[in-house]
């Protein structure tokens, strides 16, 4: 079978995988209103919605949605419509859920945006906002690994055939001069599909020998004892490379574009405040992280991951369609035609009203 025909049918299997279903979403886990977010007296309903419905993954890299959330700045800028969240685990659901309408927009990688645009041939969403940079290491057991030549012939793990991460070290690794399969992830490395929840355990127990993974992962390895190999940042052009952008329903962004202008009001003002209060964004995050999923992170994994996250409201554009490339080039991915993928004219009015430069989408704009 080609690999790109099967890697087409493992995303359909994991797509139908709801992950802790509700009646009030359909998808993801804890979908829920805001009660936190007092509604200001007087506010009034935004293109007469009762609620929009938000998804972001329970990761450090949506920390721009984990603090609008928990400070409340969604529910401030919609007014007396509630903002309702939607947690996932992995890119293939959230997009099915976007698909189905069980969310409207939501934080996601660039990885499962480019598959859900192309399989959906421009149909399905629009990216209208960036979240954030860097966030993603190689981090090995150092009594293993001791030099990046030393990851060959080794286990490393990723946390999904096809998801970003899993892109860019196939990539890394094809440009040792390295052979991996990308469908079986045999070769000259083993690459070992593992979720993110069990990545620890594995490495703890020694059943890998590293991982390329996000934050806070990468971070919780380190205090299993592994060391930092390599930072991906390292790899990109001003060490500047998208983890988390926006997306939107396209159906939805023409019908409520007000909507979606409250929700990336916020999300600029989000970033904003976290990259001028480090600390206290870093424990606001910390802090809805709990209440999504019963455990705060420890300082030890909380300190270096949020350090090396980069909060930022630039898509950056061209570093997606690069991203796609290594995708195509791994076999994983039919050459793409991401012309309109991004719709930015509603996060560049807003960034004018603040006095922000405004951004680019790389030739991949809406016309």
């Amino acid at each position: 079978m080609p690999a790109t025909t099967a890697f087409r049918r493992s995303l359909a299997v994991i797509a139908t995988l709801p992950l802790l279903t509700l009646a009030a979403c359909g998808y993801g886990s804890k979908a829920q209103s805001d009660d936190t977010a007092k509604v200001a007296a007087g506010a009034k309903k935004i293109d007469g919605l009762d609620s929009v419905k938000i998804g972001y993954f329970g990761n450090l890299t949506h920390g721009t949605a984990l603090v609008g959330r928990q400070q409340g700045l969604f529910q401030k800028e919609l007014g007396a419509t509630k903002a309702d969240y939607a947690t996932f685990n992995a890119g293939p659901s959230e997009i099915e859920a976007l698909n189905s309408g069980s969310i409207d927009i939501g934080w996601i990688g660039p990885s499962p945006s480019i598959n859900g645009y192309t399989k959906s041939n421009g149909k399905s969403l629009k990216i209208i906002g960036g979240s954030a940079s860097g966030g993603v290491k190689l981090v090995v057991d150092p009594k293993k690994i001791k030099s990046l030549q030393d990851v060959k012939g080794k286990k490393i793990a990723t946390p999904q055939l096809g998801n970003t991460q899993d892109v860019a070290f196939l990539n890394w690794i094809a440009e040792q001069g390295w052979k991996v399969d990308a469908q079986s992830g045999k070769g000259d490395v083993s690459v070992v599909r593992t979720d993110n929840k069990v990545t620890p355990d594995a490495f703890a127990n020694g059943s890998i020998d590293g991982a390329w993974v996000p934050e806070p992962t990468a971070s919780k390895l380190v205090a299993e004892g592994g060391k930092v190999l390599l930072d991906e940042s390292s790899l990109w052009p001003d060490k500047k490379f998208v983890i988390t952008n926006i997306i939107v329903r396209q159906s939805f962004l023409k019908e409520h574009p007000k909507a979606v202008e409250a929700v990336l009001k916020a999300s600029v003002e989000a970033n904003k405040w976290i990259n001028a209060n480090p600390e206290a964004a870093k424990a606001a995050a910390n802090k809805q992280l709990a209440a999504d999923s019963g455990k705060a992170l420890p300082a030890k994994v909380l300190d270096p991951a949020w350090k090396s996250i980069q909060f930022t409201d630039d898509p950056l554009a061209a570093t997606l369609d690069t991203e796609a490339q290594h995708a195509v080039k791994a076999g994983l991915l039919q050459q793409p035609d991401l012309k309109g993928i991004y719709d930015l004219t509603i996060l560049n009015k807003v960034l004018k009203a603040e006095g922000a430069s405004t951004v680019d989408a790389a030739g991949l704009g809406t016309s």
